[in-house]
């Protein structure tokens, strides 16, 4: 269990907090459990994670704020749960930095698929490259990207797509490409654009007509490193 992904469950519904808690330590991984943002600060502090499983509505600090927050200073992935699963509602969701979106209810078994991909995804080698383009530099091996001399935080999701770009210049990617590449599952089309919107307004000078993160109308992005 000492080499066990080690997952932090914030939850305010404490029934469910002890059925995940179960469920995941059965399925192989350790589980500690916080009822609110304050609590989850608290162990985040002195513990290291590997994945956060964040409920969206809480008392006090939702998983909104919480996520924008702690996104200043961590890219630990996030998979975010709640009842709001509209459209709109998954897409404010990965606006706010999470790595995944899961509506209640769920089934157990796709939210352990999820987070095994999330979790392989973390920890999946990249290659060796450095690509810079105007004033960036990305370093995949290390999973940094630097613009001027400053270093620009990216969530995993942000990090994965920027190195599966980056190991493509100059290659049309189409949103079921980058779904395929990205092992984010079918049907996920529209969170791959929110993706690019996100990575964009990261690496571009002006997000809104992008020069090096260009959409080819009705094929998908092409990444045009200098």
């Amino acid at each position: 269990m000492e080499d066990a992904a080690h997952l932090l469950v914030v939850d305010d519904d404490e029934r469910l907090r002890d059925l995940l808690q179960r469920y995941l330590t059965a399925e192989g991984y350790r589980v500690t459990t916080a009822g609110d943002a304050a609590e989850a600060r608290t162990k985040l502090a002195s513990v290291a994670f590997d994945l956060i499983v964040l409920d969206r509505m809480m008392p006090g600090e939702t998983g909104i704020a919480f996520t924008r927050e702690w996104r200043r200073d961590s890219s630990l992935p996030i998979l975010m749960l709640t009842a709001m699963g509209e459209v709109e509602d998954r897409i404010s969701g990965l606006e706010s930095g999470v790595d995944d979106y899961l509506a209640k209810p769920f089934e157990p078994k796709e939210l352990l698929l999820r987070i095994r991909t999330i979790l392989k995804r973390a920890s999946t080698p990249r290659p060796q490259r450095q690509v810079a383009f105007g004033d960036c530099q990305f370093d995949s091996e290390r999973q940094l990207l630097v613009r001027g001399e400053k270093n620009v935080r990216l969530t995993q999701a942000e990090t994965s797509m920027l190195a599966t770009f980056a190991a493509r210049p100059g290659a049309i990617l189409s949103r079921e490409d980058l779904v395929g590449l990205l092992g984010i599952g079918q049907g996920q089309g529209r969170t791959i654009d929110v993706q690019v919107t996100r990575l964009r307004r990261k690496i571009e000078e002006d997000p809104r007509f992008p020069r090096y993160l260009q959409t080819i109308r009705g094929k998908g992005y092409v990444f045009q490193p200098d």
